[in-house]
């Protein structure tokens, strides 16, 4: 089998970059409902096949050739994946299947050969005439799992894992407060210890934004405590937010955009930093868009008047000292009847294009009291039609001393593939780093994996082909 090095070299006034890339033979898809990349174990990069009436484990070697395949053999009943984490050592793949009527929640882990180490049945949901919509989130030190559904839009039904030890910590069934879904339901979080935290928001309309808050109900499972709590967002409403859990400071945190009274479009951002034990404490600090940083993000067309339109919150990134970096991005998604369709009747098809639109992305870095400490705007312009912007925005790639964002220039067969290098102090540096002309890649960014401090893989799908693409930093 081939397999390509590139090397390029990138100069700029003080450093030398080096890169070092190796493309591996293509995978046939043929009909793989997904794939998932799982990272590098023992010496191998795994590849997750999800064929739908069986499964895959591929493996590829440091020069990125297929060393060996092994099918995953879960229970026959209508086995359905939930999640998949991998570890430093090992992987864990949750799974649903039937038996005797019943819904079975399970999990396998498995070594870096892919041979089973471990296996665990975690729920028996009963008999159920439905199929539960399961939902996975994991902690960010990737040892808890949480498996959680909605029942009749009002319950929350909440499984936590354990996915070192490989045991269920502990289920509980929730039904908040006047809880609708899709008008309160904002996110569910799992930490590091396999607590349990639901944010909701209330009142985010422009008719009772003076009473506009986030309810926090936050589960302990060691002691099945639920602890519920508000924070007021006075007059003020969400227009987007992040939230994380800073295990450093013991912070439950988040970030987003406001918007004074439309809805439509963000008037500017904040920062809330909430300590659990001690959440009348929380912090919450609001800052309006400035005129500068509106008309560098939107043009000179920008108006600060106008706030910001088409953006939303794509992931903060937390500093030591209990600060963040909060990082969006300006998208927007257009459906248009395809051309050549008949305009005067109806049409059972449904025909409509759909235009993916990615452009600038913003960082601000905020300091542990909510001051601002910098702001920065990274220019780029994606345009994609039909393909779920599965190949559009970036991906994060995290050292000590900078952030890259990785993206392609343009969404097309033949692509320039260019990085910012973003300085801790709000400087960054454009690189072009390789051209994809005849190389045959169209790359994934958005499910790249981060494999250590000077490594990442990125998935590259074209016509139903996979190749895996190793970008080396030296």
């Amino acid at each position: 089998m081939k397999f390509l090095h590139i090397l390029f070299l990138l100069q700029a006034p003080l450093f030398l970059f080096a890169q070092k890339i190796t493309v591996s033979e293509p995978i046939v898809l043929r009909s793989d409902i997904a794939y998932e990349l799982i990272g590098d174990l023992g010496g191998n990069t795994l590849v997750f096949r999800d064929k739908g009436t069986s499964f895959e484990v591929v493996a590829f070697n440091q020069q990125l050739k297929e060393s060996w395949s092994k099918d995953i053999e879960l229970d026959n009943r209508q086995p359905k994946i939930i999640g998949l984490v991998a570890g430093k050592a090992h992987f864990t793949i949750v799974y649903q299947f039937r038996e005797k009527s019943h819904t079975i929640i399970k999990a396998h882990k498995y070594g870096p050969g892919a041979n089973l180490i471990d296996s665990v049945s975690l729920a028996d949901l009963g008999y159920m005439f439905y199929n539960p919509g399961f939902e996975f989130v994991r902690s960010e030190d990737r040892s808890k799992g949480l498996v959680y559904f909605l029942e009749k839009q009002e319950l929350v039904k909440a499984y936590s894992i354990d996915l070192e030890n490989l045991h269920l910590k502990w289920q509980a069934v929730f039904q908040p407060d006047d809880f609708s879904y899709f008008q309160n339901f904002r996110e569910i979080m799992v930490d590091n210890y396999g607590n349990m935290t639901l944010i909701m928001e209330k009142n985010n309309f422009r008719s009772k934004r003076d009473g506009h808050h986030f309810e926090i109900n936050t589960y302990y499972g060691a002691s099945a405590k639920l602890v519920k709590y508000t924070v007021p967002m006075p007059d003020k409403l969400t227009y987007d937010a992040y939230f994380t859990y800073d295990h450093l400071n013991d912070r439950l945190i988040a970030a987003g955009l406001y918007s004074d009274k439309n809805l439509g479009r963000a008037d500017g951002y904040f920062f809330l930093t909430i300590p659990p034990q001690n959440h009348e404490q929380y912090q919450l600090t609001l800052q309006e868009f400035d005129e500068e940083f509106i008309s560098t993000l939107v043009g000179k067309d920008g108006d600060k008047a106008k706030g910001l339109a088409e953006a939303n919150i794509q992931e903060a990134v937390l500093r030591l000292d209990g600060g963040i970096l909060l990082i969006g991005e300006r998208n927007r998604t257009y459906e248009r009847r395809a051309a050549g369709v008949n305009r005067t009747f109806y049409d059972v098809s449904g025909r409509f294009a759909v235009d993916y639109y990615y452009d600038e992305v913003f960082v601000i870095s905020i300091h542990p009291n909510g001051e601002t400490h910098w702001k920065t705007v990274l220019h780029k312009k994606q345009y994609s039609q039909d393909d779920d912007g599965m190949y559009s925005s970036y991906f994060l790639f995290k050292t000590p001393s900078n952030l890259r964002f990785l993206f392609n220039d343009e969404i097309k067969y033949e692509n320039t593939v260019s990085e910012y290098v973003l300085k801790g102090n709000g400087v960054a540096e454009r690189n072009s780093l390789l051209s994809t002309e005849n190389l045959k890649l169209r790359l994934r960014f958005r499910d790249a994996v981060q494999v250590n401090a000077g490594e990442l893989i990125i998935p590259s799908e074209r016509r139903n082909r996979l190749k895996l693409v190793r970008l080396e930093y030296y």
